[in-house]
């Protein structure tokens, strides 16, 4: 699945990203800094109508986001894991923790550490057309 679209069509392209990967927990996007990442990332939580505010979890390592899903609260984990050296530094930071939470996973920069992720993870590959369009790919393994 390959979606092309600019910042004026990132909403219906997050929208249609959210029905194409129903069901999946764990989302691992790659791509080099300044591809969008965070930016889509962002989008999604918007689509899902998060409460407070999304914002890069570049030295947090972790945010957490809720949303309202018929009722009931759903959590979105965005993990950035940029700043750390080995996969080690992730095991102590609690990555797994969230990836094995059952709870929705955004990862950016997922090579830093590949054995945490669930055998189910999606991976999702972003990069710049030009200066204003991305790509997208979902590639399932």
């Amino acid at each position: 699945m390959e979606w092309i679209f600019s910042l004026n069509e990132i909403q219906d392209t997050a929208l249609s990203f959210w029905e194409k990967i129903k069901g999946k927990r764990v989302v691992a996007f790659h791509g080099p800094v300044g591809a969008g990442k965070t930016t889509f990332i962002h989008a999604l939580c918007d689509v899902k109508k998060v409460k407070g505010t999304v914002g890069s979890p570049t030295f947090s390592l972790i945010n957490e986001y809720v949303f309202d899903d018929n009722g009931k609260e759903q959590k979105i984990y965005h993990i950035d894991l940029y700043r750390l050296k080995n996969e080690s530094e992730a095991f102590d930071a609690g990555i797994e923790d969230s990836l094995y939470s059952n709870h929705i996973c955004f990862l950016e920069w997922p090579e830093k550490a590949p054995s945490l992720f669930p055998e189910d993870t999606l991976h999702v590959f972003i990069e710049a057309v030009n200066a204003e369009r991305r790509r997208l790919i979902i590639k399932y393994k």
